[in-house]
């Protein structure tokens, strides 16, 4: 057998659990100028030639291929900056245009872990920027004696283990824009006129009314998979008329998001746990990467609750937005809590999460490809 030898390089990486995600997380010091450009270390790194991921630290799945770049921030009021990459799964890409609120979750524990802020009292405050979209995000991590402590008994629908106690704030999640960019609550998508509300709020999302495309939003999901084919091409019309895309390009992955909202019902979660319509305020079942997400994103949630703040929005309709929302997703339910200033606009989105430091590695990363190695 010939093979070609290569120079690998070892490149210094931590693995959190953000809510219900796997983020491997990197100092900048450590990552940059490799002698690769980034997207090249990481997908060579996670192993995104091919869909399993074999020969990398991927997971194979949008929810366990995740990277952020993490930074000591010099803005004011800032103590951390973070890149977000959703790293390819079969696609040799990372893409970059959005954020990701449960890789949030564990820079924020990572920052305390890694020394980059000093833990203060039982709960420490890490002020983040994404720097992809320029979004403030606060964790509120859990730090009983002013000591960081590497696992907690705070839980999460979708993780089978309790980690550490985060509190994750999204601040003004709308900015600048408009919380709706057609200026419409309802914008009607496909040859069906489909309802849809397209919200940028947390990330630009897309979210279609689930009984208007034959859905409840509280389908299994293997049973929403069945259903997906059919309702991404109103993804792409709707990525045109937020401006997005252009009808001549491709459509990023990562964004906008898409989700169907129902009405509360009845339904069994992922886990064979039974939940009552009165205990949650709408149904919704979210994408991930042209997937569907075994919970939902928490850009995502907060885009959901942003909507029930609009009035004939496809979230309003089935719940009236006040200080919190309850959220069915297929693994359970998660709320979110609501600040609303005396006009009633949204000013920040509060999620409970969990996170838990799961290793810390050297990942071993060719530094150019080989050849495939021919048998003899």
């Amino acid at each position: 057998m010939r093979t070609r030898e290569n120079r690998t390089i070892s490149v210094p990486a931590t693995l959190v659990r953000g809510g219900t995600s796997k983020c491997w997380l990197f100092d900048v010091a450590d990552i940059h100028g490799r002698g690769a450009s980034l997207e090249d270390v990481l997908v060579t790194a996670f192993g995104s030639r091919d869909r399993s991921q074999i020969d990398g630290v991927g997971g194979a799945t949008s929810t366990t291929s995740k990277a952020a770049i993490v930074a000591h921030s010099y803005e004011p009021g800032v103590d951390i900056d973070y890149t977000f990459g959703q790293v390819g799964v079969g696609v040799e890409r990372v893409e970059w245009g959005s954020n990701c609120g449960n890789c949030a979750t564990a820079v924020g524990l990572y920052a305390i872990h890694s020394g980059l802020v000093r833990p203060r009292g039982d709960h420490t405050r890490v002020r983040m920027r994404n720097t992809n979209s320029g979004s403030r995000i606060d964790a509120v991590v859990a730090t009983p004696g002013s000591e960081f402590v590497p696992t907690g008994d705070a839980v999460v629908p979708g993780v089978a283990l309790p980690g550490v106690a985060v509190g994750l704030e999204f601040i003004d999640p709308v900015g600048a824009g408009a919380l709706l960019p057609t200026g419409r609550a309802v914008d009607p998508l496909g040859p069906e006129d489909t309802p849809a509300t397209l919200v940028d709020a947390g990330a630009p999302a897309a979210l279609l009314d689930a009984p208007s495309v034959g859905l409840t939003g509280s389908e299994s999901v293997a049973e929403f998979a069945q259903r997906l084919p059919g309702l991404l091409p109103l993804r792409r019309e709707a990525a045109i008329r937020m401006g997005l895309s252009t009808p001549e390009q491709p459509v990023d992955h990562a964004v906008p998001k898409l989700g169907v909202i129902g009405p509360p019902r009845d339904y069994t979660t992922t886990a064979g746990q039974r939940v009552t319509a009165a205990e949650f305020d709408v149904s919704v079942r979210m994408v991930s990467m042209h997937a569907p997400h075994p919970v939902i994103g928490l850009t995502s949630m907060v885009a959901v609750a942003a909507a029930a703040t609009a009035p004939g929005s496809t979230v309003h309709r089935y719940t009236a937005a006040g200080r919190r929302i309850r959220i069915g997703t297929a693994a359970g339910v998660v709320s979110a809590v609501l600040d609303l200033d005396t006009s009633g606009r949204l000013t920040g989105v509060t999620l409970n999460r969990s996170a838990r430091v799961i290793a810390r590695a050297d990942i071993f990363v060719p530094a150019a490809r080989s050849e495939p190695a021919i048998a003899r």
